[in-house]
């Protein structure tokens, strides 16, 4: 593990939001399980123990929290935001209570929000005022402003083409008046490069119209890609940017207030102190909302039931040293043949960027340490899906992990059958952290589960797994309404069985993993980018669309 942020750690623990652990009240059942056991080979189960004891109402006291921090900090816990560092601090503070000695990795990110609806109308020559998002939104990372110009066309006439340029030249803007808006067409090159390109030519704003070809007529919302605008800059629909495009000399308004800029914010990582510390079991979650809401379910969900699992698998882990108690069985040395590190991941809904950072600051030496890594993002929507991650792409739509990820998915697989409940696949689609970790020169083996985000429910999967067939898996999936009301118990309850047995399978044993995996062809970071590059331009939405937006 690289060196953290300690320091950080202790000033976010300072101050801010209180907690009250769960307290553990099976010691009892423990020992009865200890009794006639010699040794972690003499019989004691822990997968089934630790599965045991990690419970939805212990897993919901934790999603309690989140909510009662979104409910204090405007309404959220985003990365950048006083929601998230309470976010952090409940975190750090539960883990210390149980017995670790949690982390606190800082890194900077770009930060956007969008602090008041932005606002699109044709003043002159038809008054027209466009609505939000049917007719236009703001692209992430937007500068601000108020603007009354005329729109000028650049390198486009307004017909459908889907490979335009314009805009992504700087001689596109010769003779460009200053303090017009600038009116280009989505096509070959980065939005970013035609806002940059406009504001450098003296654009007072950017409107960015869709292609026009199939599947780019709609309106759209995508990134710039960075903190760095002075102007205001939205996409439109194909049908606005033809109706501004003639008669020349149309004027609009064009309104826009955000908060575009770099911030800290932080990860947080948390180790058993018994285990192989070069055969390491991750288990990751992303902390962050998105700003329009809560998060309970994205990701408070995955926060709060590995949150639990932690607490739990440390009744099993060496002596805490601190408070001189011994860990449950085998004379104290811990049940762990394989140290066990869970992580919480900022800025995950910017594009995956706290998990991105992590990886990126291992050593080789440090990646070859992990064994494998387990992801559960969004474990507790309302209208469920036991969804697993396709290991080796069998089902197709995704990228194939590392060899031992169709093992792990398989693991799981097996678990859910044990327990007569039906799973299906899921694709690595880049949509969620265990992209860094499954990448060419990582290829840590990897898994997960999820429950569905805005997918919508089959008939065939509402017939399996209950609920509504024709309605999206989360309703309130990115919104105000991922709140705790939200949140199926049921669902928390049959996943994180899944999770508490898996931490705990490969914490004891990580033997065979990958052994008779086929070899499959492995993405590099730069085919990652590009397939989510691709991804983005036929307006599918990696990290389920968690603002990565579309970029082109």
């Amino acid at each position: 593990m690289p060196a953290l942020a300690v320091t950080t750690a202790a000033a976010l623990v300072a101050g801010g939001v209180g907690f009250t652990a769960n307290a553990d009240d099976d010691t009892t059942t423990i020992q009865a399980a200890e009794r006639g056991k010699n040794g972690s080979s003499g019989g004691f189960d822990l997968p089934e123990q630790l599965t045991k004891r990690v419970k939805a109402d212990g897993i919901g006291d934790h999603l309690d929290k989140l909510q009662e921090i979104a409910d204090k900090f405007d309404g959220n816990r985003a990365s950048g935001t006083p929601g998230y560092n309470a976010s952090v601090r409940y975190i750090v503070r539960t883990l210390k209570r149980a017995g670790y000695s949690p982390e606190v990795q800082a890194f900077d990110f770009p930060f956007y929000v969008e602090n008041t609806p932005a606002e699109l109308e044709q003043t002159s020559p038809d008054a027209t005022a466009y609505t939000s998002p049917d007719d236009f939104s703001s692209m992430t990372y937007s500068g601000s402003g108020d603007v009354t110009a005329d729109v000028v066309a650049v390198d486009t006439d307004g017909t459908a083409n889907a490979a335009s340029t314009s805009g992504c030249e700087a001689e596109d803007f010769t003779g460009f008046p200053e303090g017009s808006i600038a009116l280009v067409q989505r096509g070959s090159c980065a939005f970013g490069q035609k806002a940059t390109n406009a504001q450098d030519a003296g654009a007072a704003g950017v409107i960015i119209f869709n292609a026009g070809v199939e599947g780019r007529t709609d309106s759209f919302a995508g990134t710039l890609g960075n903190p760095g605008y002075d102007i205001p800059v939205v996409g439109t629909s194909f049908a606005v940017g033809q109706d501004l495009i003639d008669p020349a000399g149309t004027e609009v308004r064009l309104f826009a207030d955000t908060t575009s800029e770099i911030r800290e914010t932080f990860n947080v990582l948390a180790e058993t102190r018994g285990g192989d510390k070069d055969n390491v079991v991750m288990a990751g979650s992303h902390l962050d909302s998105v700003i329009a809401g809560p998060g309970n379910n994205d990701n408070g969900s995955g926060s709060a039931s590995i949150l639990e699992t932690a607490v739990k698998l440390a009744k099993f882990d060496a002596k805490d040293k601190k408070k001189g108690k011994k860990a449950k069985g085998n004379g104290g040395k811990g049940r762990l043949t394989n140290q066990v590190r869970f992580a919480w991941w900022g800025a995950e809904e910017l594009g995956l960027l706290g998990s991105e950072h992590y990886v990126a600051e291992l050593s080789q030496e440090e990646i070859d340490q992990i064994a494998l890594y387990l992801n559960f993002d969004m474990v507790g929507s309302p209208n469920y899906v036991r969804f697993v991650y396709d290991g080796d792409n069998s089902e197709g739509g995704g990228a194939v992990g590392p060899a031992g990820s169709d093992d792990i998915e398989a693991m799981f697989n097996d678990y859910f059958a044990s327990v007569d409940l039906p799973s299906e696949a899921t694709p690595f689609s880049g949509r969620s952290d265990y992209g860094p970790f499954i990448v060419e020169g990582v290829d840590i083996p990897s898994g997960g589960l999820f429950t569905g985000a805005e997918g919508v429910k089959t008939e065939e999967q509402a017939e399996i797994y209950g609920g509504t067939a024709g309605e999206a898996y989360d309703p309130c999936y990115h919104a105000e309404c991922d709140d705790r009301d939200n949140i199926s118990m049921d669902a928390i309850d049959e996943m994180s069985g899944a999770i508490a047995f898996a931490v705990a399978t490969y914490a004891v044993s990580t033997e065979g993993l990958g052994e008779n995996s086929e070899p499959a062809p492995r993405l590099s970071r730069a085919e990652r980018k590009a397939a989510e590059e691709a991804a983005h331009n036929a307006e599918l939405h990696p990290a389920h669309d968690h603002s990565h937006g579309l970029r082109r």
